[in-house]
């Protein structure tokens, strides 16, 4: 069984090492030797035509780093923050490990952004997803569509809006049905005169359609101004007719435990439960117009990301900011519903001891062991908390860059590329080698060989991986290198290409 709790710093399986591993590696390829690697296959099309040793991936600054994490890698979009000075490197969607360094890296070319990058499932079988698209101009919505990735990174499956609409990116849920819930944001003309508006405004209807990912089809679809007057909003509405009114600002959907569906709006602070036949409203939670009495602490402003976590139960990010603070500080909050008497009860709340107060964005995922992964959206932060609330590590993006979500899931990736090498002379004898492998999740030790021709390479030197770009210094005279992957038990898995060594 593979061991996914650390998949690129693995402890627990002794393997060769020094001139030992060296010369065994070298027994058992050869000379010239042909290397099992993965297949060949064609990569994941959202992106930039990128050369590997040309990505910039974005770094994360670890901040706190403790023991007993969940297991798993850590997945996050980051793109330029709103309001905040344009960072100058890359975005796209990206894979880090605990130490904040960067295992993939999709660059996504601005204007467009990838967003709520995750492992899910498709058929019984892990998946990366994430959304691309552009803005529309207005604040915090988008039109694009979702990509779904098998673990070789290639694309399987593209998910785009039916019925003439075009997906957001605030959410794209697959569920065991193979299907996938997406939320749109469709601007329709409007009469604002009901809450002081102008008579010739337009409006944002917030649309989740479900579809089948194999086909495309739409087999529901549910629309924010057929079941929510205007006036249960919090948005002022805007005095330009020109500019449509966001009332509604859908921001999640997912499948509650009974199949019926959780809808998040931040504009009107509440949590609806839409039926997944009918469409109607079986009840709201917060907001002006909640069907629950809500007890103390369970008031949320502004929130994201609403999730059932067990019977009655749902997991909120409560953002307590739409940029102007109602609450100081953002939290991940636990209610528990009573449907026959009609309350609403704070079983947990979880706050970052620094304060955090996210404006925008943000979300909060259940790990093994009751842990939490919350991505604190605009702030460029996530973190990971135990079942106690208390800190146990916690990173950042560079100033620049925020992502809407981030999670923590295991994820084994195999690419269907080889691995690429860069060898450059720092005078005499000293060469340093860069190994690159995008993805590549299973790598332990990169190996590099050498030689005075192309044919009869010997080792000149190893080290562990340490990123997606590592950068190993050998000792040799040597104008041929390249460079080879082993894994934990330092079989090799990988091979790049020749390279000359430049000046």
């Amino acid at each position: 069984m593979t061991d996914t709790r650390n998949p690129l710093r693995r402890r627990g399986v002794a393997a060769l090492t020094g001139l030992a591993l060296l010369l065994a590696v070298t027994a058992g390829l050869g000379a010239g030797s042909a290397l099992a690697t993965p297949g060949r296959g064609q990569q994941a099309t959202t992106s930039d035509t990128t050369d590997p040793t040309q990505l910039q991936p974005p770094q994360v600054t670890v901040l706190k780093s403790g023991h007993r994490l969940a297991d798993g890698l850590i997945f996050i979009g980051p793109k330029a923050a709103p309001g905040a000075t344009a960072p100058s490197g890359q975005a796209g969607a990206e894979i880090v490990d605990n130490e904040g360094r960067p295992v993939w890296f999709n660059p996504i070319a601005a204007p467009d952004t990838a967003t709520d990058v995750r492992v899910q499932q498709y058929h019984g079988q892990p998946v990366l997803t994430y959304g691309v698209g552009r803005s529309t101009g207005g604040p915090g919505h988008s039109e694009g569509y979702d990509v779904i990735l098998n673990r070789h990174y290639e694309q399987i499956a593209t998910v785009e809006a039916g019925n003439g609409l075009e997906a957001d990116q605030h959410e794209f849920a697959l569920t065991p049905q193979g299907t996938a819930l997406i939320t749109i944001y469709h601007q329709v003309p409007y009469d604002l005169s009901s809450v002081g508006g102008p008579t010739d405004g337009s409006v944002l209807d917030g649309v989740v359609q479900e579809i089948d990912v194999a086909t495309g089809k739409v087999l529901f679809e549910w629309h924010s101004l057929d079941h929510v007057p205007l006036s249960d909003s919090f948005q002022p509405v805007p005095a330009d007719p020109s500019t449509p009114y966001d009332n509604f600002h859908i921001n999640s959907v997912n499948p509650d435990n009974d199949g019926n569906l959780l809808i998040s709006a931040r504009h009107t602070s509440t949590v609806y439960k839409v039926d997944r036949k009918t469409g109607n409203v079986i009840w709201r939670l917060g907001g002006k117009e909640s069907d629950f009495q809500l007890g103390p602490g369970v008031q949320f402003a502004w929130q994201h990301n609403a999730l059932p976590e067990g019977p009655n139960t749902i997991r909120i990010f409560d953002n307590e900011s739409n940029g102007t603070p109602v609450q100081p500080a953002s939290r991940i909050i636990r209610v528990h519903l009573d449907l026959k008497a009609k309350t609403a009860s704070l079983v947990s709340s979880v706050q970052h001891p620094d304060g955090l107060s996210a404006g925008s964005q943000g979300n909060a995922q259940l790990l093994s062991g009751g842990h939490l992964f919350v991505g604190w959206g605009q702030l460029g932060r996530f973190s990971e908390f135990d079942s106690n609330g208390n800190l146990l590590w916690d990173g950042a993006l560079p100033a620049g860059y925020d992502s809407y979500r981030a999670y923590r899931s295991p994820w084994v990736g195999l690419p269907n590329t080889d691995p690429t090498t860069e060898a450059e002379s720092a005078g005499g004898a000293h060469v340093t080698v860069d190994a690159i492998w995008n993805g590549a999740t299973e790598v332990d030790r990169w190996l590099v060989l050498a030689g005075s021709r192309p044919w009869g390479l010997r080792p000149a030197g190893s080290a562990r991986w340490n990123g997606l770009d590592t950068a190993i210094d050998v000792h040799t005279r040597s104008p041929y290198v390249e460079v080879v992957a082993l894994d934990d038990r330092g079989r090799p898995i990988g091979r790049s290409q020749l390279v000359r060594v430049s000046d």
